[in-house]
């Protein structure tokens, strides 16, 4: 009997934070906005942005804190509060697929893809809902279908368009 795994290359890739930043922020308790980080027991299902896998809620510990995914100040700029283990994880390393559990939990990770061009200003949004996340970024970066909005070379374009994913806040709070 013979079993064959085929892999499905996505032209997509996840960047976690790294196990380094993690580190930092852990040693130093404060984060690059020179907040004071918090640490508190989870109460929703995060995820984590370094292994990106959900919290259990009321078991694991997490540290709350400010984070931009953004190098340059612009009005698009959305510091906002994630989460990361208290203690050190591995990075997620599935970087040509996007996270399992948080794309099988609809409920507790309802999300939208938000795209930026080179000077990450935002061109594109659209809602997940029941579709399938890993298609619908495949399509967006489809070298012939990239949003409109971008230049008409678009191989250049390609390589200068970036998605972020954002969990939708409901009733005030990030899950």
């Amino acid at each position: 009997i013979c079993s064959l795994k085929i892999t499905i290359m996505n032209n997509f890739k996840i960047v976690p934070l790294s196990k380094e930043y993690a580190a930092s922020i852990r040693q130093s308790m404060k984060d690059e906005f020179n907040h004071e980080v918090l640490e508190q027991v989870a109460t929703g299902k995060g995820p984590c942005r370094v292994s990106l896998q959900p919290f259990i809620p009321g078991e694991d510990k997490r540290l709350v804190l400010t984070h931009s995914p953004f190098a340059i100040d612009n009005p698009f700029n959305q510091p906002g509060p994630i989460f990361i283990n208290q203690q050190e994880v591995e990075e997620y390393d599935d970087v040509y697929n996007f996270p399992p559990a948080i794309k099988a939990d609809k409920v507790n990770f309802p999300l939208s893809l938000i795209g930026y061009d080179k000077d990450q200003l935002m061109i594109y949004a659209r809602l997940v809902g029941d579709k399938d996340v890993d298609e619908l970024i495949n399509r967006i970066f489809d070298k012939n279908t990239l949003p409109q909005y971008l230049p008409a070379d678009k191989t250049v374009a390609y390589f200068k368009f970036q998605i972020l994913v954002q969990f939708i806040r409901r009733n005030g709070y990030f899950f």
